[in-house]
């Protein structure tokens, strides 16, 4: 038996962060805890407006499974309760934390590692001008690998401007959905020539049909294409590296699954977040474990971070405390 509690949370994030669909100040999350005795797990996930999801939803969600958590449903069973998405991200993630803190075996040993390692993040440059990017490059220039936001017009220059500024970094180019097939087609050649290591989404998800077939110069990764195993074998054909979030696979459950049957198809991984804090990126960096990149910034674009929260030296990431999460 667990008591469930839920709530929403906000947190004001460094400046703002701005992607080619709009900018934000403060990041909303949902958290869930689940309280078992002296034990209680915890889960955060991000609502995100753009697959359908409001903080006011996920509550209402989380609420009608009230009675199944309370009366003891598992992860396993959980899956089958309730669609992928932000409220069982927050769930799940909540589910293997009480698990964790109930028998002290740590959340990854029971996924099958029996060490988390450090793991090197990207550290995201919202979109602005060529000027202002390459500005925020320079400051960032001592980071390993850097991700930067395209859409719209001026988007070579952009990403001129951050390699001349941070001429020791690798580059992920993310457009989010922003670029025509053509669009795509013409600026590869040039991204290749600036040693982008990867370009994120280019096109909008449901219309990437047109990459099938095509030899992108620079590897293309799926993000918003990509939710659960169910888009996989398409994004097979289109992509050579896929974004795993846990907001959008609904939690580490799926999320290992999803892992591990884009490893069997040869796909890259990368580890994805929303913005938001340490709870959220703790169960995710089992995941990182495996991928090609890592991006789990979100507490670094934040004012301030829950406490405890992650350690970072840098862009290196420490496993999680107990105390934290897992």
């Amino acid at each position: 038996m667990a008591e469930l509690s839920v709530r929403a949370e906000r947190w004001p994030i460094a400046g703002a962060f701005t992607i080619a669909r709009g900018s934000k100040t403060e990041a909303e999350v949902v958290v869930v805890e689940l309280a078992d005795g002296a034990a209680c797990g915890r889960g955060e996930a991000v609502p995100y407006k753009r697959y359908g999801e409001t903080v006011e939803g996920a509550l209402a969600e989380i609420e009608g499974l009230r009675g199944a958590l309370e009366a003891g449903c598992d992860a396993g069973r959980l899956q089958g309760l309730i669609g992928p998405g932000a409220a069982r991200n927050a769930v799940d993630c909540a589910l293997w934390d009480l698990e964790a803190k109930r028998t002290g075996v740590r959340a990854w040993v029971r996924a099958g590692r029996p060490q988390l390692h450090p793991v090197t993040t990207a550290y995201t440059l919202s979109l602005a001008s060529p000027e202002v990017m390459a500005d925020s490059a320079r400051a960032a220039a001592h980071r390993p690998l850097l991700k930067l936001k395209i859409g719209g017009a001026g988007d070579l220059d952009r990403v001129a401007a951050v390699r001349e500024a941070a001429p020791a970094s690798a580059l992920i180019v993310d457009a989010n959905e922003a670029l025509s097939f053509d669009e795509l087609r013409r600026l590869a050649p040039d991204f290749a020539r600036l040693e982008v290591r990867l370009i994120e989404q280019p096109l909008r998800a449901g219309e990437d049909e047109a990459l099938e077939g095509y030899a992108s110069p620079v590897p293309l990764c799926a993000d918003e294409s990509l939710h659960t195993r169910a888009e996989l074998a398409a994004c097979a054909r289109r992509y050579a590296a896929i974004n795993i979030k846990l907001d959008k696979t609904g939690g580490l459950t799926e999320a290992l699954a999803l892992a591990a049957s884009a490893r069997g198809l040869g796909l890259s991984l990368m580890a994805g977040c929303m913005v938001s804090t340490s709870l959220a990126m703790a169960p995710a960096l089992i995941i990182a474990q495996d991928a090609a990149f890592t991006d789990l910034d979100g507490p670094l674009l934040l004012a301030r971070d829950r406490e405890p929260g992650l350690v970072f030296e840098g862009s290196r990431i420490l496993p999680p405390s107990p105390a934290l999460w897992g």
